[in-house]
Order: structure tokens, then sequence, then C-alpha cells
């Protein structure tokens, strides 16, 4: 479990604060989504989950982060990277190694997983995200959607219970993004994995995330599941977030007195289809 309790910080030097006040408990096995406008705090959010935050980006910070218990603030880095896998925006200045197989068997190394250990959690790896025939394949000549896969892959094979991801679809095409978000849902359900990642394509996020944190300038505006937060499409318009074009049909309805302003809101064209063949 991830519980972050009235947290602030502020980078060194900064005049405001990059995250105010913010409390919320992520529990063990949760698919999180977090959006929010540009300079709304999701990656500093991420960088207190994953430890990163105060310890190599240092501030002034009140509050408390516990991740499966441990006090993010005072706990050993490493220790903190066992429980809580990265992957940052900046794919290619995350990767390390120039072969596909190098690059996930350098942290096992790193690690001190054993050599028989490490092998078997390389297959695991590679076989999870999908790209076992890229095993020895150059980084250099992989495509956007295959260095996300062997980011996520070099990350799994460390077998963490959270994954935390920062954009990972951002410069990938709708095909590539769906691919990611469907290896992220099967970590989710077949291994239980904590799943918190920030992204701006909210209709991936209506469709495999079970919840929604959406930031305002530092500020948790809402925490809670994707229905309800979509429920308060005017607000989130206002702060620069989007929502579902099924979601703006479903306010025309109710406007129009055709269903009740109580109907649950739909947040997939499928959804708009089912309401709509209801009213005829």
């Amino acid at each position: 479990m991830i519980q972050i309790e009235k947290l602030s910080f502020s980078y060194s030097g900064s005049s405001s604060p990059a995250l105010k006040n913010i409390s919320m408990e992520i529990p063990d096995g949760e698919f999180l989504g977090i959006t929010g406008a540009s300079g709304a705090g999701k990656t500093t959010l991420s960088f207190v989950i994953n430890g990163v935050v105060p310890h190599y980006y240092r501030g002034e910070y009140y509050g408390n982060v516990r991740v499966n218990g441990n006090d993010v603030f005072s706990t050993d880095p490493c220790k903190v990277a066992l429980d809580v896998g990265s992957v940052f925006q900046d794919i290619d200045s995350q990767m390390t190694c120039s072969v596909v197989e190098d690059e996930i068997l350098f942290g096992l190394e790193n690690f001190g997983v054993p050599k028989d250990e490490a092998e078997a959690r390389l297959e695991w790896a590679l076989r999870e995200t999908g790209i076992e025939n890229l095993r020895s394949r150059e980084i250099s000549g992989l495509s956007g959607g295959q260095k996300q896969r062997t980011a996520v892959a070099a990350i799994l094979a460390l077998k963490p219970n959270i994954l935390v991801l920062d954009e990972p679809t951002g410069e990938l095409d709708p095909a590539s993004s769906r691919n990611i978000f469907r290896i992220l849902k099967e970590l989710n359900e077949s291994y239980g994995i904590t799943i918190v990642v920030i992204e701006q394509k909210i209709m991936l996020l209506c469709e495999f995330a079970r919840k929604l944190a959406v930031l305002d300038k530092g500020s948790l505006a809402f925490y809670g599941s994707v229905r309800d937060v979509l429920k308060n499409a005017d607000r989130l318009a206002s702060l620069g977030v989007n929502y579902p074009r099924a979601v703006d049909f479903h306010k025309s309805l109710v406007s129009r007195g055709m269903i009740a302003p109580g109907t649950e809101v739909c947040i997939s064209a499928e959804e708009a289809a089912a309401l709509a063949g209801g009213l005829l």
C-alpha cells in the first residue's frame, strides 16, 4: 500500500511548492491513473512514490509517505527501488545497455540476483511483455513501443510489487499505446502488481484504470473511481483535463430532460450507444 498524508514539497530554489497538502491511499493491486494539466505536479508525485524525491531531487517537504509500511523519506532508495519499479518519461535516458537482453540483466546483476534465477527472470520478463523476439536486438534499432516494452521488462524482472510509469505512451501511436496498457492490465490482474501511471490520454485511462487522481497546480483536485471523477466534467474542463465525448453526450441528454440527472455517466462510445438505444 502507498500512503500519502498531508504531503507538500518544494524543489530547492523554487519559490512555489510543486505539491501542496496531498493525502491519498493507493491500496495493493490498484490500477491508478494520474492526470492533470502541464505543471500540475504529476511527475513530482511519481518521484515521491519511487523515492527520487527527496533522495535525488532535494527540497523542502512536509508530511508522510509510506510504501509497504516504509517511510520513503528515510528509507534507502535502493530498497525503495526493489518495491517500486519506475519507467520514466524519457526512455532513452533510462537505457544503460545497447542490447535488450543486457538491459534486462543489468538491474538483476546490480542487485545480486543469482545467475540461474536471473536467467529465469529474464525469460519471464521477455515473455510477459511480448518481446522474446527482441532478446538479441540492438536497442538503438527498436521502435518507440519496443523500447517501452524493454523498459517495462527490465523493471519487471526485478519483481517489484508497484510499477510507476510517467507518460509511457507519450511518443507512441494509438495501437502501440493500447499494447502498453494491455501489458499493464495483464500484470495488474495476473500478478497483483499495483500500477500507477501518469497519462494524458484520457480514453486509455477510462478503459484500463480503476481509479483516477487529478492534480491541479500541485493540489489533489479529485481522487476516486474513473466514473465518479468523470461526473465532474465541467470542473475537469476548467482544469485543462480532457474527458471522453461520451460524457458530453450524457450531459446533453440530462440537460434535455431525456434521462435523470442521477443516471450513471457514460465513459465509452459503447456505453453511449447502449444508452441511446434504450431511448429509442
